[in-house]
């Protein structure tokens, strides 16, 4: 600044000195009080811990921060409010989660989907054990984390890219802590629903021990975390096949086409450990290493029954039929004659996260400083996901047939069915294929697994079995300057480096009963050792079915297994492995200047991001029945010029004017990247681009999103527990990611069906390609309340809300209009809390609007479906000993916690019409019991 002050200065101190001391952050008090000249006996020190004290902690990170940033911080490692690390997340303003199997799992921020921003673990992009980048938060244990801060706009040393911001998360610095720390944390877990597989769970727990210490007079220090989960979820889901076209009165009308009602059961299992080593042997030296280790399994057991109806065997009593005028869909039927698929499966997903960190600063002199910071990630994810059918009889025209009809009842609940047959009767319901699916060429005179020919093969089940792997090693090395002139404070620059590297196997095998064959084509009474009883489908009206281990049949051998590999190319196609290799430059600026008597704080800077990747996979056709494949190796490079700048206005010691401006990418997600294709030739008739070559597939040579953004904010800092903020941000959308054609060079490429290479060697590939420009614009509301603000008496009693509205305008590469996935036009987050004298409470409630959003489909493949928009709240009681003036119980904490209080469902729809439902998905309520004791 022109007149020497330090920005810090312009702050009352005593205001300062206290938010930094209730938020624990005594080092930086200290500091400030010692700039300040400030007697530590002028001051009234008031400390605040538990909840509020992470509220304080939180608020200071982003009052004090040069970006626009939202922030969580946990009083102690281990006690973020919430049991999910993606639930706290999502409380934040302009943040929602998607939830997975009843899991708040994938983070949104301002409209756009988890793709869109990058994920940080102590400043270094994560891997993620989906098939894209964006990470599934359920892997990470709240519970070995000291805290995330949300990047919204970004600035030039910061290394990941997103469009719509970066998340990070953080592990405990010991020596920070400044004091030894052993705790225990303990919960029981409990869901709403009683079992319902007999073979299920309906309870878990959950355990941390956590020690933090520092030695050597404070010169080394040591965190340690552990964490062991056995997490149950449970769901009715009520799921259709799709909404077929169906005559009645010489009218077209929509109709069910079949449905795939089921109750699952899972166990999420997870074992997790943190490890930190911080070294500072001089004041000018801090080294710094930290590992994280996860293992982790969900166990699933499914139980239902397929019920074709419009798509069945069945004859549809039109007499019976409702329709809904309004919207053209007869809402309820009765087919005569119709059989069904019994379902019991069983799904396995397994994946193994390891991370070790490295991190060294060193001050040269007063003015020089240095950074060096390397880590290595991998994560390997199997899924194995087993489907057994059995029935009345084997074939369509076999077995038992029944009279089944369905009757929605106008909600977004599903529908009813009606029926006569017992489905729990183990003499009428035995193993094998009843309807004649997944017919395939195969099944037939093909060789398996062992080299021999099955003849005339049915199929009796499934596998789904693709296996991710992914590696990632980064390196950086930095500098800085301290200036000394009126405008800027800092200069910084520096490289860095990240080679990633993910795989994918995809993989299925048709399932068939081993005694089978033309001689003997029955079906096979389920072994009184595998039956597990019944499992219960009142919820949808079809009574109790039967209930078998499906994995203990697999594994002792009663199924011949074949590799569909062999004659479906869409394995081929969606094998494949990618490479990136990172070079990024960055320069940045930091600002500490005056215009009037206003200081302004910020920074300003550029990367420049060099991107090599490529992409290994096959080109696949079918040949005599047979999938023959030819190995692909593409690569492409592009180059990236990221400027941004940030600035923050200190009107007044309570109040602040932030603008930020950032040119941001966001990459391509990897499985649209592979190099894996399905390739045809045709010899006689070009397509409409004159090319005889026919490509579908992943296309190596996209490019990332491009977007140039601005955020204009006003945050009022009232109190140490409370702030009001608007926000108002724009994103001008120049690049984005379709569906469309492009060209592709096919020169040397054999034509499957000859051998020969074909004269012409162009060809037409059909997949996502670059283009389109559009714009997202919306606005955030915030405010933290101390309702002590009001009158002493309120002391304790607060309130936290947001609200978020998000617009967009985006058009693909054709001038179509395009609805952005993960985009809801509005999200809300709302808690109510209390805390005094150790007593806590609080009740919290997230709201988003409808959007796009991804789930897994047929094979595990992505589908995007439209998700309707849901209200969740959840509560938490508890009280703290120590701060309640128990001295014998110092140290312990107890906690009670309520999720999903109203039983809001999970539904996706199928088309604009809201009868047409995907899935109704009920997870009724999870009651947790904790403590926390802390020596």
């Amino acid at each position: 600044m022109g007149n020497g002050k330090n920005i810090m200065s312009m702050f009352k101190p005593s205001i300062l000195t206290l938010a930094l001391t209730a938020a624990g952050l005594s080092s930086f008090a200290t500091a400030a009080a010692q700039e300040n000249t400030i007697k530590k006996e002028d001051v009234e020190i008031i400390e605040v811990k538990g909840f509020r004290g992470s509220l304080v902690e939180s608020i200071n990170t982003k009052r004090f921060s040069t970006q626009v940033v939202e922030s969580i911080s946990a009083e102690d490692i281990g006690k973020l409010p919430d049991s999910s690390i993606a639930e706290s997340i999502a409380r934040l303003p302009g943040l929602t989660a998607q939830r997975l199997d009843g899991r708040a799992s994938r983070v949104s921020v301002r409209g756009f989907s988890e793709n869109e921003s990058a994920t940080t673990f102590n400043g270094r992009e994560q891997v993620s054990i989906g098939d894209n980048r964006g990470v599934e938060f359920d892997l990470y244990p709240s519970e070995i984390m000291s805290g995330v801060t949300v990047y919204k706009t970004p600035n030039a040393s910061l290394d990941a890219e997103g469009i719509a911001g970066v998340i990070d998360m953080q592990t405990v610095k010991p020596l920070s802590k400044g004091e030894r720390v052993i705790m225990f944390n303990g919960q029981l877990e409990q869901t709403g629903f009683d079992k319902l597989n007999p073979d299920g769970n309906d309870s878990g727990y959950r355990g941390t021990i956590s020690y933090i210490d520092q030695f050597a007079d404070d010169t080394i220090g040591v965190a340690f975390a552990y964490n062991k989960m056995s997490s149950p979820n449970q769901e009715k889901r009520w799921n259709s096949w799709g909404y077929p076209e169906f005559e009645a009165a010489g009218e077209q009308y929509s109709i069910l086409g079949g449905a795939k009602p089921y109750v699952r059961s899972s166990t999420l299992e997870r074992d997790s450990a943190m490890f930190v080593l911080e070294a500072a042997p001089t004041d000018r030296l801090n080294m710094t290493f930290d590992a994280l280790y996860v293992d982790f399994s969900d166990e699933k057991i499914l139980r239902g029954i397929e019920v074709p109806f419009a798509w069945g065997q069945g004859t549809i009593d039109a007499s019976s039929a409702e329709i809904d005028e309004s919207s053209g869909f007869i809402t309820s039927a009765v087919t005569q004659g119709q059989r069904v698929v019994v379902r019991n499966d069983y799904e396995e997903r397994n994946a193994e996260l390891t991370q070790f960190g490295f991190n060294t600063k060193y001050d040269i002199n007063d003015s020089w400083s240095l950074e060096f910071d390397a880590s290595v990630s991998e994560v390997k994810r199997q899924i194995w996901s087993i489907e057994s059918y059995s029935g009345t009889g084997r074939g369509d025209a076999n077995g038992v047939a029944d009279n089944i009809g369905y009757a929605f009842d106008g909600g977004n609940t599903g529908a009813q069915f009606s029926h006569e047959l017992d489905y729990s009767d183990y003499d009428l319901i035995q193993l094998g294929g009843p309807l004649s699916w997944g017919a395939s060429s195969a099944l037939n005179d093909k060789y398996g697994l062992t080299g021999t020919a099955y003849e005339n093969t049915a199929q009796d089940g499934f596998i789904n079995a693709p296996e991710i792997n992914d590696e990632l090693q980064t390196l950086k090395l930095a500098a800085s300057k301290a200036l000394e002139n009126e405008y800027f404070s800092k200069v910084s620059f520096g490289v860095s480096y990240r080679d990633r590297e993910k795989s994918k196997l995809s993989e299925g095998y048709y399932m068939t009963l081993k005694d089978f064959s033309l001689a003997n084509p029955g079906m096979l009474a389920i072994p009184e050792q595998y039956r597990e009883g019944s499992a219960s489908l009142d919820f949808i009206g079809m009574g109790n079915m039967v209930a078998y281990d499906t994995n203990g049949l697999v594994n002792d051998g009663y199924y011949d297994l074949l590799q569909e590999s062999l004659t479906n190319q869409k394995h081929k196609t969606q094998s494949w492995t990618v490479q990136e290799e990172v070079i990024a430059v960055f320069a940045q600026l930091d600002i500490n200047a005056e215009i009037g008597s206003i200081p302004v704080t910020g920074n300003i800077g550029a990367r420049y991001v060099q991107t090599d990747q490529s992409s290994q996979g096959s080109a696949a056709n079918t040949v005599n029945g047979l999938v023959v494949v030819t190995p692909t190796d593409v690569s492409h490079d592009y180059s990236h010029f990221l400027p941004s700048i940030n600035l923050s206005f200190a009107i007044d010691e309570e109040q602040t004017i932030r603008f930020g401006a950032a040119k941001t990418i966001s990459r391509a997600r990897l499985d649209e990247m592979n190099a894996s294709i399905n390739a045809t030739y045709s010899q006689t008739q070009p397509d409409d681009n004159g090319n005889f070559w026919s490509i579908s597939g992943g296309n190596p040579k996209l490019e990332p999103k491009e977007a140039t953004g601005f955020d204009l904010s006003y945050e009022n800092y009232f109190d140490a527990e409370g702030y009001f903020a608007a926000a108002f941000f724009y994103k001008d959308i120049t690049q984005w990611i379709f569906d469309g054609t492009y060209d592709v060079d096919m020169t040397g490429v054999a034509d499957p069906s000859t051998g020969e290479i074909p004269a012409t060697s162009t060809g037409t590939g059909s997949g996502k390609v670059n283009g389109g420009e559009g714009d997202l614009w919306g606005y955030e509301l915030s405010l933290s309340l101390p309702f002590s603000v009001f009158h002493p008496s309120l002391e304790g009693f607060g309130l936290i809300a947001s609200h978020t509205g998000v617009e967009q305008d985006l058009s693909d590469q054709n001038g179509n209009e395009y609805e952005l996935p993960g985009l809801s036009d509005q999200i809300d987050s709302l808690t109510f809390y209390y805390e005094h004298s150790g007593f806590q409470a609080r009740t919290s409630m997230r709201k988003r609007s409808d959007f796009k959003g991804d789930v897994y489909g047929l094979g595990f493949e992505t589908t995007q479906v439209d998700i309707k928009g849901e209200t969740i709240w959840d509560a938490q009681l508890g009280y703290d000993f120590s701060e309640g003036g128990f001295d014998s119980l110092a140290g312990l904490s107890v906690t009670f916690q309520v999720q999903n209080i109203t039983e809001e469902p999970f539904v996706s729809l199928q088309g604009d019409n809201d009868l047409q439902i995907r899935d109704y998905q009920d997870y009724g309520r999870t009651f947790l019991l904790g403590f926390s004791y802390k020596l």
